[in-house]
């Protein structure tokens, strides 16, 4: 039986890179690196030098596949990547990929660049339904496969955490890439310095931590603020991911995107997820950045499902969401998830084994239950990083709750505070997330818009941290990263974690957040002005 042959060509960024591949095996590739003389990437230039090359790189690639046996009339499709990336280059590859389709008579394949990141981690490893996260220059995102998707689950509002090293870097006057030399420095660093630790619900924000890292500089040294720098940027990514694991009930991890050749943020991955019992996997180096073998490979996926593209469609889209795209290469029957949303009943497990703590239930007075919640040390986080943060969103936590009630927002009553334990009323009931409808939706937008009338933002606004009670009263619980602020930013980015979660974990979203919508209407009068930047901070995900 003849194998399915493609080729792919890859040209979203800095390298243009093409490759082909059968099913089980790599054929052959060529790479050539865009490499500018100072700072960052020059779109245009880099474009140019795409153009440049194309030719070349083709010739190279088809005369090493006949070395091994493979001709140009054996390929099956052309696949390219069509987006996100920048659009000068992103041009130049389509050009390239359409001149090679028309003159071989065969069809092209437009491939999602995020989703090849994690399509070759997934060939290259034993993973099978893993969460991904997936950190290259551009893109910072937590994704897993649910109900024909990949499903980002959280996402960076700002800059992707490659860039952003790279901005940090460019500012102490290192070389690009910027990432393997804030490694190397960091190793000889002597202590760490405190820097903003910004994680929003399932999302994350770099620009800050960048800032305030080139101001250490001026009091600092080199290798202690480079220590601190990657130390807390990976402490926060790996806290989305295990929120994912947690909220997904998978039981694998797949590192993915060319940040991932750092050690220190496989160290702390691994460590995680030992802690967690799930398994880790990364692919080797060679498959993290950005190459053609992972354009070739999904692509070759995608044609034998049947998704090709004419001309016409062939159109390049620099912001290309991967939850853009119809996954139908996978089967729903491959998903590992032990969690069922749709089944109405909670897992038989510990009361909750969250993302942040231990949750168990103990007899109070007068033969009471009562929940204690325990936020235990996370063995992957700096100790001082570690300590900080559970003290912080404990103290948060007491005294949030508090304001929430006085606003009108059920939570649960709180008896006892400790540094790292907290102890409060327990809620007899399950879950939204086990028993979400419109109904239940537009509750959950009614307590919201309660909440933020009263000027508090929840900052982890998910489906499981709405409660309903066998009184059937909606509760909000886990306020560790409530504050007070009536900014629209702050109050949107509130409702985008929710929709996230909607969009990401739950069937039919779309009529869940219209119920959501309307009843954060009913009680919050600013509620169009911010469902309306809802919307704009959904598009800073894209590629830029």
């Amino acid at each position: 039986m003849k194998k399915t042959i493609i080729l792919g060509i890859e040209g979203t960024a800095w390298n243009l890179s093409a490759a082909i591949v059968d099913e089980t095996d790599i054929i052959a590739e060529v790479t050539e690196t865009y490499r500018p003389e100072k700072g960052g990437i020059h779109p245009r230039e880099a474009a140019q030098h795409h153009a440049k090359y194309a030719a070349s790189v083709i010739r190279r690639l088809l005369e090493a596949a006949k070395k091994k046996g493979v001709e140009a009339a054996e390929l099956d499709a052309i696949a390219f990547s069509q987006g996100p990336g920048l659009g000068p280059c992103l041009r130049t590859v389509a050009t390239a990929a359409r001149m090679l389709s028309l003159s071989l008579g065969i069809p092209l394949v437009g491939v999602n660049h995020c989703i090849a990141h994690i399509e070759v981690g997934i060939w290259k490893t034993p993973a099978k339904d893993p969460v991904v996260l997936y950190v290259s220059g551009a893109n910072s995102q937590v994704l897993a496969h649910k109900a024909g998707k990949y499903r980002v689950f959280g996402e960076t509002l700002d800059i992707g955490l490659g860039n952003a090293l790279d901005k940090f870097a460019r500012s102490a006057g290192l070389s690009h890439p910027g990432g393997p030399k804030i490694e190397h420095y960091a190793k000889e660093a002597k202590k760490y310095l405190h820097l903003p630790y910004v994680v929003k619900g399932m999302d994350l924000s770099f620009s800050g931590l960048s800032t305030a890292s080139t101001e250490a500089l001026k009091k600092h040294r080199l290798e202690d603020v480079c220590y601190s720098y990657q130390e807390t940027a990976f402490a926060m990514v790996v806290e989305v991911t295990e929120r994912a694991l947690a909220h997904t009930g998978k039981k694998e991890v797949l590192l993915a995107g060319g940040v991932g050749a750092n050690g220190r943020l496989r160290e702390m991955l691994n460590s995680m997820c030992k802690a967690r019992g799930a398994k880790f996997y990364v692919p080797e180096k060679r498959f993290m950045g950005d190459n053609g073998i992972m354009i070739a490979y999904t692509g070759l996926l995608m044609y034998k499902a049947g998704d090709t593209i004419s001309l016409e469609e062939s159109k390049v889209d620099p912001g290309f969401r991967p939850d853009e795209v119809k996954v139908t290469w996978i089967s729903e029957k491959t998903e590992n998830s032990e969690t069922d949303f749709e089944t109405g009943k909670s897992p038989a497990e510990l009361l909750k084994s969250g993302a942040e703590a231990l949750v168990f239930l103990e007899t109070g007075p007068e033969g009471k239950k009562q929940l204690v919640k325990e936020r235990i040390p996370k063995p992957y986080r700096l100790k001082e990083i570690d300590e900080r943060i559970r003290k912080e969103r404990n103290r948060t936590e007491a005294r949030m709750l508090s304001e929430a009630r006085k606003v009108g927002v059920s939570t649960p009553i709180v008896y006892e505070l400790e540094d790292f334990r907290i102890k409060m009323q327990y809620i007899e009931g399950s879950p939204l997330k086990y028993l979400l409808n419109p109904e239940l939706s537009e509750k959950g937008g009614k307590l919201l818009g309660k909440l933020h009338s009263g000027g508090i933002v929840h900052g982890d606004l998910t489906t499981s941290n709405l409660v309903l009670s066998e009184e059937k009263r909606l509760y909000l619980l886990d306020f560790g990263l409530a504050h007070f602020d009536k900014s629209l930013e702050a109050r949107g980015v509130d409702v985008h974690v929710l929709f996230q979660t909607l969009e990401s974990t739950h069937r039919e979203p779309e009529a869940l957040i219209a119920a959501f919508k309307k009843g954060y209407a009913s009680t919050f009068i600013e509620a169009k002005d911010v469902l309306k930047r809802v919307e704009e901070i959904k598009k800073r995900g894209r590629y830029s």
